[in-house]
């Protein structure tokens, strides 16, 4: 199997070693000339992937941000040939889904949309590693859902890495369920670390909760701007949901009423239940 991958980041190096150790043959390239050296060096690749490999590509990954990907796409797609399976790796999918399944029908190639529902708190190659995928879940937005030997194509290249699951989805409702799940998990760490409390030095009284909570508010700005800028329709909505939930027990706390914030915090724990079983 012949790999090609562009964007030698955290998941782009992840996969790009996952393959390797899977025998795979693996091209890759990264706009930071220094990285795609270094990715060579640390024999994760191959070599370098450009125009003149596309052909012996079976796939290539784009693991670039989704104004990136549909960039790349735009200028390259006239040179993937119709065998080659181009999938993006980007944490949106509306954007570049519109792009890749109108620029694959034009020219012939099949393209695909994917999440990988993995990552650290620290990105780039040199946090990257071949187990990250490990037990892991891939999202996937084919244009079409019933081509069913593009499906087992599909379960069969991501699970040789480590996923265990594989989920079949559309652009709209992976950006909607995103939004919640990773989104706001992320926008609220970073707001919520902004306190001055966190600059104080008894942080020997923090426990799980507080490392587990911040973890993610170590964020790449730029990416996640982006991210959060494309899919804002959805991600306004549930901070909205959010604040008027805050709001009740702000209400129950200026009110010293503890019946009502014993009812508020029920309330939750109740609904953490009904989604783990829903979820399990």
């Amino acid at each position: 199997m012949n790999i090609g991958i562009v964007g030698l980041g955290l998941i782009g190096g992840s996969m790009a070693k996952a393959y390797k150790k899977a025998g795979a043959a693996v091209l890759g390239c990264d706009r930071d000339r220094v990285v795609t050296d270094f990715a060579k060096m640390a024999e994760a690749i191959d070599g370098e992937l450009d125009e003149s490999h596309f052909r012996s590509c079976d796939v290539i990954f784009l693991a670039i941000t989704p104004h990136e990907a549909v960039k790349w796409l735009t200028e390259n797609a006239p040179g993937i040939p119709a065998e080659t399976l181009v999938i993006d790796c980007c944490g949106t999918k509306r954007l570049i889904c519109d792009a890749g399944f109108s620029l694959s029908r034009r020219y012939g190639f099949t393209f695909v949309g994917g999440h990988p529902m993995a990552g650290r708190h620290r990105g780039g190659f040199k946090n990257s590693r071949a187990d990250l995928f490990k037990g892991a879940s891939m999202a996937l937005v084919p244009e079409k859902c019933d081509d069913i030997l593009l499906l087992e194509r599909l379960k069969k290249l991501f699970t040789t890495i480590g996923f265990e699951r594989v989920i079949v989805t559309t652009a709209e409702k992976h950006d909607e369920i995103i939004a919640f799940t990773s989104q706001m998990t992320h926008l609220v760490s970073n707001a919520f670390i902004k306190s001055d409390t966190a600059m104080k030095d008894e942080k020997a009284i923090a426990g799980g909760s507080y490392r587990d909570f911040t973890r993610v508010a170590y964020l790449n700005e730029d990416m996640w701007t982006e991210l959060f800028i494309e899919n804002r329709d959805n991600l306004k909505r549930e901070l909205d949901t959010l604040l008027s939930e805050l709001g009740r027990y702000e209400k129950a706390l200026e009110a010293d009423d503890p019946d009502e914030l014993r009812r508020l915090l029920a309330e939750g724990r109740q609904r953490k239940s009904e989604v783990e079983k829903i979820c399990g």
